[in-house]
């Protein structure tokens, strides 16, 4: 996975190091593996602000993943990295 450095022209930028997007794949994720994620924008069941400061943001699908991965015999193979709004770590 690259990584992308900065040129130190602020304090902030110095030591700023970001993951390069060049190797996740362009294509759309499989369909039956993306579900949609309501946000409560900090309120709970009967619509009353319980956390503030939190609403807005980019909408996000959240990627079904088989952490289990309890199918002995069986091989798999990686097709595609692949990018996740929920995660820091890239899905394979």
């Amino acid at each position: 996975m690259p990584v992308k450095t900065f040129r130190p022209l602020t304090p902030g930028r110095r030591f700023l190091t970001v993951s390069d997007f060049s190797n996740i794949t362009k294509k759309k994720p499989e369909k039956k593996l993306v579900k949609t994620k309501k946000k409560t924008g900090g309120r709970n069941c009967y619509g009353r602000i319980t956390a503030r400061a939190i609403g807005g943001g980019h909408k996000q699908k959240i990627r079904t993943v088989d952490f289990r991965r309890n199918k002995h015999g069986i091989e798999a193979e990686v097709i595609a990295i692949e990018y996740d709004p929920m995660r820091s770590a890239r899905l394979a």
